[in-house]
């Protein structure tokens, strides 16, 4: 297979700016060889990542205003994806594809019950309809218009991946594993990938497991919870804690965390996907910024708990038991802004004994672009007609082609 350049385009649930990450994939489709040549990240300027909080927090805004900010990061990840270009001294027109994930605003994985009106009523019945007002459908929304950095590039660009899965009954996340297995899986060893994002998601890849055994999920808050508290205790004047220094100094604050620990989500069986939706603005005001007399130290350090705490306990709850080889050796692969927390790294480590824990940069994946370069491969496959994601992880029916193809 001859190699080949892309660009892989992201912004997760941290709203902080545009990832690109332009790689050269080489070697078979089913396992690729990876390098990367260049990567960047662009900030969203702060009115910009202003309006994107209010709109993916849930809080009330016009079509018009979501139509607005489409093409507004349309423009922002074009800029992303030919910056990242001159930076690895590569013109655009060499490129095969850009994968772009684009910026969630809205993930709602499974139907859910709902007040109100319902979303969709197509006249069918009036049972149907009274049913759907009863519940809330499950779906998603990401935006950052693909045909304008399409037409600013020149080049195909593939997004909206996580519809088709979602069409097939999955949750439309996390897409990552699939990518993970390919780069990777171990003959001897079982490797858990995690992610550290504002979410937390692992893959499980079993030591020398067919594809069809890998399985993944996500297991809750990453630094989601822990970045709201720095920007609201900061006035916005800081987004995150810097290598945990802060949470460092406070204390768990252990009979909240416990609670916290049983809320549904943590024990619901995989797979599961989580966003804003679950862990943002509200869970934050009702959980955290509720609690008469903490402190901004305390609270940070109970939120970096709950997020190394929940990770640990799935995998106790639903990992560990299906391994059929002995553990001992197992690696925990870990990439994602949480990767330089080094608070978050240190527990994990004293919560995981029997695991390993390294850094994805150890295998070519640097833990800042591993996301970016995930979509790349991921535009890859989707251009030559090949499936993107896990039925075992998402819970679609069936390995689908993901994304649409938005030609120059």
């Amino acid at each position: 297979m001859p190699e080949r350049l892309a660009v892989g385009l992201i912004s997760g649930t941290s709203l902080d700016g545009v990832d690109a990450a332009l790689v050269r994939i080489q070697g078979p489709l089913d396992r690729p060889r990876l390098r990367l040549l260049a990567f960047t990240t662009v900030p969203y300027p702060p009115a910009v990542h202003s309006r994107l909080l209010k709109v993916a927090g849930g809080e009330a805004a016009t079509a018009g205003e979501v139509s607005d900010l489409n093409f507004l990061l349309g423009d922002l990840f074009a800029a992303a994806a030919l910056r990242v270009c001159r930076q690895g001294r590569v013109t655009p027109k060499r490129l095969s594809v850009i994968g772009s994930h684009g910026q969630t605003i809205f993930h709602q994985g499974r139907s859910q019950p709902r007040g109100g009106l319902s979303a969709v009523n197509d006249g069918r019945s009036a049972r149907a309809g009274k049913e759907t007002n009863r519940r809330q459908l499950a779906s998603t929304l990401q935006i950052a218009e693909p045909a304008i950095i399409a037409a600013k590039t020149g080049v195909p660009v593939v997004a909206d991946f996580r519809t088709a899965d979602m069409a097939e009954g999955g949750e439309g996340a996390p897409l990552v594993p699939l990518v993970d297995y390919l780069v990777l899986r171990d003959a001897k060893r079982n490797t858990i990938a995690l992610n550290i994002g504002g979410i937390a998601n692992i893959t499980v890849i079993p030591a020398g497991g067919h594809v069809e055994e890998v399985f993944g999920f996500d297991t809750g808050p990453g630094n989601m919870v822990m970045d709201g508290l720095v920007r609201h205790f900061t006035r916005g004047r800081q987004r995150y804690d810097r290598d945990g220094r802060r949470a460092a100094q406070g204390q768990v604050m252990e009979r909240r965390l416990d609670q916290l620990l049983r809320l549904a989500f943590f024990r619901r069986q995989p797979p599961k996907s989580a966003g804003r939706e679950q862990f943002g603005g509200a869970f934050l005001k009702r959980h955290f910024l509720s609690c008469r007399g903490a402190g901004f130290r305390d609270l940070l350090r109970t939120a970096s708990e709950l997020t190394a705490r929940s990770i640990a306990e799935a995998l106790q709850r639903f990992v560990f038991p299906r391994f059929t080889a002995q553990l001992g050796g197992d690696c925990l692969v870990v990439s994602g802004g949480g990767a330089h927390n080094r608070l978050l790294l240190a527990r994990l480590a004293a919560l995981l004994p029997q695991l390993e824990v390294r850094l994805s940069d150890e295998y070519g994946l640097p833990a800042d672009a591993k996301e970016a370069m995930a979509f790349a491969v991921l535009g890859d496959r989707t251009i030559h007609g090949l499936p993107g994601n896990l039925p075992a992880v998402t819970g679609a029916q069936r390995p689908v082609v993901l994304g649409k193809v938005s030609q120059p």
